[in-house]
């Protein structure tokens, strides 16, 4: 079993990671930048190591982090999600040193990361994917226009390296093509050291659906329910929810039944999320993401399994004791991301916390690392709680959230909660017209509202 496990990140799914540690009685060592030493992430672990001066990059340290396992003398290590977690250089790192990775291997990584391949590997495997290129984008302006023209406008370029809402761009008009994918092509250089990139068909009004993949190392894989995250603002998701609604049972089964086989045939183990686009019926593989998500708490909330724990079991080796006709959905939960920035503008608003008061009560869970007197840093993303609700029902889970929304309070800093509060009040959120761009719209409407004269 694993005896010691380090923890690369901070914040609050440091914590999470922690206390399912706890459980398994794993000891933990974090790491820090100097600065953060006051975070609960360093408090609350056997052991704590600065790896480096302040800011992201000390996060993303590879050799620090594999020196702070020596010291230590742990034996796995886990990316949580965000700074290395899809990295797979960390991944191969880590292997290369003997040490266990919770994650899938290097070379799984590797494959899911490269949007083009994995577009094309789950397109083998039976999963429909959206209409586009299908491979990187030639260097020809006129080649690029007739695929563009194939495809159809308005079209979407993405970085085939690219994640988290980044390298990413809408092309609607023929003459604004070739600056847009020069514009992408550098920032994929910058970002991520590569120029490749693909172009698909941009759907006007789809859902964003995510399955849950829980697979093992002797074959096994399971569909740990599925999320709707349609609600995102610049492709970044500020609201989750499970399950996903107006799905059929038939649907669902088929859906599941793809996404398993698909997984079996490319070995993965561990935790993971297929994320597809959902429009008029049909699934569309978008991406995998090879990790614990941000919004894994609405599937724990509503299937009742603690996916860090399985998680860490099944890279130790374990198999899994739960079988796919005995997982079930009951309920309805919902989660708000609560960022520290302006509910306006959306900027992120770094500052200390004067006082902070979560809400309580049943079926309601906040995930955080702050408290009162913590220094929000500009230096990290901007998020510091996920308040999370469970419910019989959707309508009872918004009306849930909208207490819960109103007993949280935080003073010292600006928070999006005014926000989460309108989107919850929105006629379309409510009766469960979801789409993609369902923010941006919302966000026009407050924009002219503000606008006009008193």
């Amino acid at each position: 079993m694993i005896k010691r496990l380090l923890i690369a990140n901070r914040g609050e799914i440091a914590l999470r990671i922690i206390r399912a540690c706890r459980q398994l009685n794993i000891e933990t060592v974090s790491v820090y930048a100097k600065g953060d030493e006051d975070s609960l992430h360093c408090r609350l672990t056997d052991q704590s190591v600065c790896i480096g001066p302040p800011g992201s990059g000390t996060y993303m340290n590879i050799d620090a982090i594999i020196s702070a396992c020596d010291i230590t003398g742990a034996d796995s290590v886990h990316p949580g999600y965000g700074f290395l977690a899809e990295n797979a250089d960390f991944a191969r790192a880590v292997e290369d040193n003997n040490l266990t990775f919770i994650g899938p291997s290097s070379h799984i990584i590797n494959a899911m990361g490269h949007k083009i391949n994995a577009i094309s590997m789950m397109q083998k495997h039976g999963l429909k994917t959206i209409p586009g290129s299908l491979a990187s984008l030639p260097q020809c302006p006129l080649e690029q226009s007739k695929i563009a023209e194939t495809i159809g406008y308005p079209v979407l370029l993405k970085a085939a390296s690219g994640g988290g809402g980044k390298g990413m761009m809408v092309v609607s008009q023929p003459d604004s093509l070739y600056s847009s994918i020069e514009k992408i092509r550098s920032e994929s250089i910058q970002s991520w050291g590569n120029d490749h990139i693909y172009m698909e068909k941009y759907l006007r009004h789809p859902r964003h659906i995510e399955v849950q993949i829980l697979a093992d190392s002797h074959g096994n894989v399971l569909c740990i329910g599925d999320r709707d995250c349609s609600v995102q603002r610049r492709h970044q998701k500020i609201i989750e929810e499970a399950p996903a609604i107006d799905i059929t049972p038939q649907s669902r089964e088929a859906l599941y039944a793809i996404c398993k086989r698909a997984m079996q045939k490319i070995g993965y183990v561990g935790v993971g999320t297929i994320e597809l686009l959902y429009e008029n019926g049909n699934f569309y593989f978008m991406e995998m993401n090879t990790r614990i998500q941000v919004e894994h708490p609405v599937t724990e909330m509503c299937t009742g399994i603690d996916l860090i724990t399985q998680q860490i079991l099944v890279h130790y080796g374990q198999k899994l004791s739960i079988q796919q006709s005995n997982i079930s959905s009951k309920g309805h939960a919902i989660e708000c991301r609560i960022n520290a920035e302006d509910p306006l503008t959306m900027q992120p608003n770094p500052g200390v916390i004067k006082q902070v008061h979560f809400p309580g009560g049943y079926g309601v869970r906040v995930d955080s690392h702050i408290y009162s007197g913590y220094r929000v840093s500009h230096h990290y993303d901007s998020l510091i709680a996920k308040i999370i609700v469970h419910a019989p029902s959707r309508e009872k889970a918004i009306k849930a959230m909208s207490q819960a929304l109103k007993e949280t309070h935080i003073s010292g800093i600006k928070t999006n909660i005014a926000c989460h509060q309108q989107i919850l009040q929105n006629d379309d959120f409510t009766k469960g017209k979801l789409h993609t761009h369902l923010l941006n719209s919302l966000q026009q409407v407050t924009k002219s509202t503000n606008e006009q004269p008193a």
